[in-house]
């Protein structure tokens, strides 16, 4: 695979999270949202952490969709506790040596047997330690952050992270730089948009896609290796790019099909490329559709709500049940809606995702997109079989 190194936009966020640039509160906290697949966790990786590392900041980076048996919670402390354990090393090597359970950090003991454990150590005082021992400001990127908001453990680790912000930060001197990404807006909104929630205030902003540059770079390395090619039709590439949803996986993987010497496609390999973004996007529609004409009534008029109201869903007001009522043809109580949507969460993949504190979202973004079309397009609701009526008692 391929790295467009995207360093000037790596270099003014990491400006803005140190506070370098006025008019922008990047240092509160820099929320970016970006739909799966398009480059998200490779510029966190590869671009923005060395672009942070360069101006001596220690980065400390977890995926919460890394492992998801596990509690998001958890994986932030470990992640932590692991950048932790390897500043404490010869500290620690030091003190077991001379018969020391503890040392201490800042004014905090921390037990040398339990080093990369986090036990007894809040995350506050983790970061505290961390900050103390390397001596250098911590930036703390959080992958898929909308997940940690799925456990009572996962918010408490965002409401701690909140805290250790406003210890560790003064004016002009920013300790503690705190990255969010995830793949859905309206879930990563919910931690800002409330009185309740542990960053309210923030934005979230928009993580720019790859564009024309993008694809200008590939042409010069097509060009540049094959160049009985050129001139490469780069206008027709970024459409062909645009039509896979600007995901760089599957437009490369489109173009090594059509420049392989094993390709039987007549014509440009252009014209290939375009004929596999238009075969994507239209597998991609089927599946949802597919997903959809699957459901039993009652689950189809549940997610046809979540896909209307996205942020505004209210399960199980007295509007939300009367439109179940009326799609599904049935009457429908709040037992029976709860129930529809907990079978579109068992869904593999699940159909709806779950915070903690009981709100729905639909769990796939794109589903919204696909919903806007279709009705923009006047093809909603997607017609097919007849399935017949739900059997479950009314309760």
């Amino acid at each position: 695979m391929i790295h467009y190194a995207r360093s000037n936009l790596a270099r003014e966020l990491a400006e803005q999270l140190q506070g370098k640039q006025v008019f922008n509160d990047a240092y509160n906290g820099l929320f970016l949202a970006a739909p799966r697949r398009t480059g998200k966790s490779t510029f966190l990786q590869l671009d923005l952490q060395p672009a942070l590392e360069a101006q001596r900041v220690v980065v400390v980076y977890v995926d919460l969709w890394s492992d998801q048996r596990r509690d998001p919670g958890s994986l932030i402390a470990d992640a932590i506790a692991r950048s932790l354990q390897s500043h404490l090393g010869l500290v620690a090597k030091a003190a077991r040596a001379s018969g020391l359970e503890s040392v201490s950090i800042g004014g905090m003991k921390i037990d040398t047997r339990k080093i990369g454990q986090i036990d007894g150590v809040t995350l506050v005082e983790a970061l505290k330690a961390l900050h103390e021992t390397a001596k250098a400001p911590i930036a703390l990127v959080i992958d898929e952050a909308q997940h940690a908001l799925t456990s009572e453990a996962g918010e408490n680790a965002m409401a701690a992270l909140k805290s250790a912000r406003d210890q560790l930060n003064r004016p002009g001197e920013i300790q503690l730089m705190l990255v969010m990404s995830g793949s859905d807006r309206d879930k990563l909104l919910r931690l800002v948009n409330t009185n309740g929630a542990p960053f309210y205030g923030s934005q979230i902003r928009r993580m720019p896609a790859l564009d024309q540059d993008f694809i200008a770079h590939i042409v010069r390395l097509i060009e540049g290796q094959r160049p009985e090619l050129a001139p490469v039709d780069a206008e027709a590439l970024f459409k062909a790019f645009e039509g896979f949803g600007h995901r760089p996986q599957f437009f490369m993987e489109a173009l090594g099909q059509a420049l392989s010497p094993l390709d039987s496609f007549e014509g440009r390999f252009e014209s290939a490329v375009l004929a596999a973004a238009a075969q994507r996007q239209k597998a991609d529609e089927a599946q949802m559709e597919s997903d959809f004409l699957g459901l039993r009534p009652i689950e189809q008029a549940v997610l046809w709500r979540m896909l209307e109201q996205g942020p505004l869903f209210r399960p199980y007001d007295a509007e939300a049940l009367r439109f179940y009522q009326e799609k599904a043809g049935q009457k429908v109580s709040a037992q029976k809606a709860q129930n529809a949507l907990e079978s579109l969460r068992a869904r593999l993949p699940a159909l709806v995702w779950k915070s903690a504190r009981g709100e729905y979202a639909v769990d796939d973004a794109a589903m919204h997109r696909w919903y806007a079309q279709r009705v923009t397009a006047g093809t909603w609701p997607p017609q097919g079989p007849q399935i017949g009526l739900d059997l479950e008692e009314d309760v």
